[in-house]
């Protein structure tokens, strides 16, 4: 059999092995984050938020087909989609590094033997493998989102520049040029990400045509390198849009022709140059103009597949992000506008002075017959700047986080030094590093990382050398050993990828550095690039996996490096063999052995459960209020998908800022009414009431929000404030707000049942809790203001708290959701969490809400686990109060739910404080030996915990991990009450000496 034939084989087995494990662990529905919303758009073909992703909606649409119309198994065939992609992403990763491993052993006109064989396609299997079980790629593999495709279009790229190097000699070999370039084009249309592959690309250009390149010419490809990738993100996908829009706007508003006109004249235009350039570069034999505009062209052609997105803006669809029906919107969707700038090179700290406001731009809108003014860009002038500001953001969070972090007081201001620092130690270190070693040394567990410390930081398994960086290991606690994402690798397949690299670079170093160039653009380069804020909303490695795939190449290399090196007294062959053999158990072995069980979600479907949960606890016709990601996501997915009650009007508030947002809920979706929003388009388009500021005008009673919305509304000078430049602003002239109620009409809409009327409030009054109104806030008073209670209106209970707009004390938790009901405010509450409404709360958790399979399900991430805590607070919100009713056969059951539902093992420390609060309900009900047994087993968890805690402080001579120490001591104490104040006093003496043995351990490391 020959080498060609081989290669063919094995990279398909590649394929399969990866196909096979993608599909075995694959997410059997929605899953968390951005997957719900892909699903959603995709099936339904709607636009997803920017910058869009119109290729992976019409893979992922035509995968949809499979279900063959059940709607259920639509989601896991478009994660089949994933798996597929991801599964390809190994196959030509295979085939990348058999050719980079071919190229180094096997010289020009030679015939490759049988040794050679073994070792090049041992390398690319370690290396294909080791990439397929590494653990981010893994994550994304297995779910609906566009890094699994994004991941292909990459590798598609790489191996084909290589075929092209191949083949450069030969006649028609350019065509392999325009592949990759077409390629590319399509790849915009998945995730921008695989931009970052044009330096590799343009070096492995120069390398071949220049076989003896110099410093000078490597500096000046360099600078090519960054302008070609400049002249595709910026000048491709965003000024080609730009100057259509500026086209359309002279067509329309100075030459009075139609929308469009100026577009279709400009397309006239640029397909005309390209046809003259390209013929004019053939006529007179200029190849590189000929290849630069034939790159153009297949770019555009790729590019085109955003047509999509305007073509079903125009529909109206239920998802409709940006409204790109336009030349304009299109513009600024694509150059992701709603995301704001961050300074790169030259910036603020997060407390320079603002001194003033600058305009930066104009803003313009369709209107009925021409574009129209929309408001203008700003961007605020600084007392003071430095380069390279890392530390810039002022938003509250994250300045604690910088001051913390660095050890800043409240007057210090952060020198050049000090953001490099920063940005050397946190942003390349904590946020891109620990992300690097997860993959090819080992993680601790599947805690969020981003704030420091040890949780979510990366484990090698050997315990001397991990005890530097965390302390003593001799003893580690069950939130580690029992965490799916305990991975250890023992540095194995790093080890590997490294001795690959000094043998890569020993041998052929264009090609090495080409691959290190990769490896440093879609790594350390994004985090230069991105200059990322801290505390973001998930852990974000997916978007280094292009960096880790470069890794993966270095790893299948590294079979040569053994053969070489460590197996060279063997004959060739054997040398081949064992090296293969060695590197496929220290890489691809370990890591899927170790990383398999973190990575099955073929039992779980927490997602899909928590998104129906949220849509069938509400009432008929509901107005369901949600706020981050995870709250809306999935819960779009199971309204559009699975058309689970449609009924309901599910609101996201982070995007009810937007005109084309509340445009979307004025009008009838699905089986849902319009929103009772008497707002005009004109007092709430772009660039009008964008936000209201508030001004104390000394108003001390509360007023009728229907007046305020008059106020806010207002087209009157007399109801405006005038700022310094004389333009006039309507202000929110005060907080105290107060909603009239008709006891009658909430009676009879079923607001509240009849055997509560006397609990009805004649008005609520509250506080508004913000410094400004934005037009959603304006919308959402419009919907309190003129709903009169016809429909139930809820908010989601996980999202921030002044998302409540201050109607705390009207918001009852019936479970995953909070209604708003009109009672008079109980007094006797003092925290939001005891505000129940028990009747449906108790009907939600012992008969409508589904659990996902969090008790048994292999996989648990880290937003399942959160559910874990939040339904366990649900059940003691429920029998906190059932008991306290006297209602013990209810409580009975509801304790039965609770054990057959939750886990039983421990996640998190916040479960053990749900599981406290459990017990004590236990311990109420009389129920001794289970409440003895869940005390025994939270006592074990915390002291294991806390030892080891204990090792690690006398390790480091210092208190470690304060917070969770005190967390920890505080609840062994509370057990130690708990089982005194129920007579178990043998069990209350034993917790206590358990509780002194350890408050002594802790004492000599105590700060106060």
């Amino acid at each position: 059999m020959n080498y060609t034939r081989i290669n063919t084989i094995g990279g398909w087995l590649c394929f399969c092995i990866a196909a096979i494990t993608y599909i075995l662990t694959l997410d059997q529905s929605v899953s968390f984050w951005d997957c719900g919303e892909f699903i959603s758009s995709a099936y339904r073909m709607e636009v997803v938020h920017q910058p869009g992703a119109p290729i992976v909606s019409m893979i992922q649409r035509m995968f949809s087909i499979l279900a063959f119309g059940d709607k259920t198994k639509i989601a896991y065939f478009m994660n089949i989609a994933s798996a597929l992609a991801s599964a390809g992403t190994i196959l030509f990763l295979f085939w990348t590094i058999t050719a980079l491993a071919k190229k180094i052993l096997v010289k020009k006109g030679e015939i490759i033997t049988k040794q050679q064989t073994i070792s090049i396609i041992g390398a690319g299997l370690v290396g294909a493998l080791a990439y397929a079980f590494s653990d981010s790629f893994w994550f994304s593999a297995v779910e609906a989102e566009v890094y699994a495709m994004s991941s292909l279009c990459s590798a598609v790229v790489l191996w084909g520049i290589l075929k092209w190097e191949s083949q450069a000699d030969e006649p028609k070999s350019d065509r392999w040029l325009l592949f990759v370039a077409y390629i590319m084009g399509l790849s915009i249309g998945v995730h921008i990400l695989n931009l970052l592959t044009i330096p590799a690309l343009i070096f492995v250009y120069y390398f071949k045509k220049n076989p003896s390149p110099t410093w000078l010419g490597i500096v000046k490809v360099s600078f090519v390198a960054i302008a070609a990738l400049a002249s595709v993100q910026f000048g491709i996908i965003q000024y080609v849009v730009s100057f259509a829009a500026g086209f359309d706007y002279f067509f329309v508003n100075t030459v009075n022709l139609g929308f469009g006109t100026g577009i279709l004249v400009f397309a006239i235009l640029v397909i005309g140059g390209l046809v003259y350039g390209i013929r004019y570069s053939i006529r007179r034999n200029k190849r590189a103009l000929n290849l630069i505009l034939l790159f153009t062209v297949l770019l555009l052609f790729g590019y085109s597949s955003f047509a999509l997105l305007v073509i079903r803006a125009q529909a109206k669809p239920n998802l409709n992000n940006y409204n790109v029906d336009n030349v304009f919107s299109f513009s600024r969707y694509l150059g992701r506008d709603q995301y704001g700038d961050r300074p790169l090179f030259y910036g603020e700290n997060y407390n320079s002075e603002k001194i003033d406001i600058k305009e930066t731009g104009k803003i313009f809108r369709k209107g009925n017959k021409k574009y129209e003014p929309a408001g203008t860009k700003s961007a605020y002038v600084f007392a003071d700047k430095t380069l390279m500001p890392r530390m810039y953001s002022d938003k509250p969070e994250h300045v604690r986080f910088y001051k913390n972090y660095m050890g800043f007081d409240d007057q210090h201001k952060p020198t050049l030094l000090e953001n490099l620092q920063y940005m050397f130690s946190f942003q390349a270190g904590q946020m891109y590093m620990r992300y690097f070693m997860w993959n090819f040394a080992g993680r601790k567990n599947n805690e969020d990382g981003q704030l420091g410390g040890t949780d979510g930081t990366w484990l090698s398994g050997i315990k001397p050398v991990d005890a530097i960086r965390l302390g003593s290991q001799k003893n580690l606690p069950p939130s580690v050993t029992e965490n799916k994402a305990y991975n250890r690798f023992f540095f194995l397949p790093l080890i590997i990828g490294l001795i690959g690299a000094v043998w890569h670079f020993k041998r052929n170093q264009k090609d090495a550095g080409v691959i290190g160039l990769l490896f440093f653009s879609t790594g350390i380069a994004i985090v230069l690039y991105l200059n990322s804020v801290p505390v973001e909303p998930r852990e974000r490695d997916y978007a280094y996996v292009g960096s880790f795939y470069a890794f993966a190449i270095w790893i299948g290399l590294g079979v040569l490096g053994l053969k070489d090196w460590v197996f060279k007294k063997l004959t060739p062959a054997r040398a081949g063999i064992f090296a293969s053999v060695v590197a496929m158990f220290c890489a691809p072995i370990i890591m899927a052995n170790q990383g398999w069980d973190d990575h099955d979600r073929s039992d779980s479907h927490d997602a899909r459960d928590m998104s129906v949960n949220y849509l069938k606890s509400c009432a008929p016709n509901a107005i369901l209020f949600t706020y981050g990601d995870n709250d809306t996501y999935p819960v779009w997915y199971a309204q559009e998908v699975e058309n689970i009650r449609p009924d309901v009007r599910v609101v996201n508030l982070s995007l009810f800022t937007a005109d084309w947002y509340i445009d979307g809920m004025r009008k009838k979706q699905n089986e849902s009414a319009p929103l009772p929003i008497t707002l005009k388009p004109e007092q709430y388009v772009e660039g009008t009431r964008d936000i209201m500021y508030y001004q104390d005008y000394k108003i001390a009673q509360h007023i009728e929000l229907k007046e305020i919305l008059d106020v806010l509304l207002s087209d009157n000078d007399a109801d405006k404030v005038t700022m310094n430049d004389g333009t006039k602003y309507n202000v929110l002239p005060t907080k105290n707000l107060k909603l009239a109620v008709s006891p009658q009409q909430v009676l009879d809409t079923g607001t509240v049942p009849k055997e509560d009327a006397g609990k009805i409030a004649n008005s609520m009054e509250w506080t508004f809790n913000q410094n400004y109104v934005t037009k959603g806030t304006l919308a959402l008073f419009d919907i309190l203001v003129h709903n009169n209670w016809e429909r139930p209106i809820y908010f989601t209970g996980a999202m921030p708290d002044e998302q409540y707009i201050g109607l705390n004390q009207y918001l009852y938790s019936e479970g995953l959701n909070k209604r708003l009901l009109p009672l008079k405010p109980d007094t006797t509450i003092t925290e939001d969490y005891e505000r129940i409404n028990l009747r449906p709360l108790y009907n939600n958790l012992m008969n409508i809400y589904a659990y996902g399979n969090i008790k048994n399900a292999n996989h648990l991430d880290r937003q399942s686990s959160d559910d874990v805590t939040r339904i366990s607070n649900m059940f003691n919100s429920a029998l906190n109060d059932l008991i306290n009713q006297g209602k013990i056969a209810e409580s009975k059951k509801m304790v039965n739910k609770f054990l057959e539902v939750i886990p039983d093992k421990f996640y998190s420390m916040r479960q053990v404080m749900s599981t406290y609060y459990f017990t004590e309900s236990l311990y109420r009900l009389n129920d001794l030996n289970r409440a003895n047994a869940m005390i025994k087993k939270t006592a074990d968890y915390v002291n294991k915990e806390l030892n080891y805690l204990a090792d690690v402080s006398e390790s480091k001579n210092q208190l470690a991990a304060e917070q969770d120490v005190r967390f920890y001591l505080a609840y062994l104490g509370q057990m130690v009450k708990l089982t005194g104040v129920f007579k178990q006093g043998g069990l209350s003496k034993s917790l206590e000496k358990e509780y002194n043995d350890l408050i002594a351990r802790f004492t000599p490391y105590a700060t106060g």
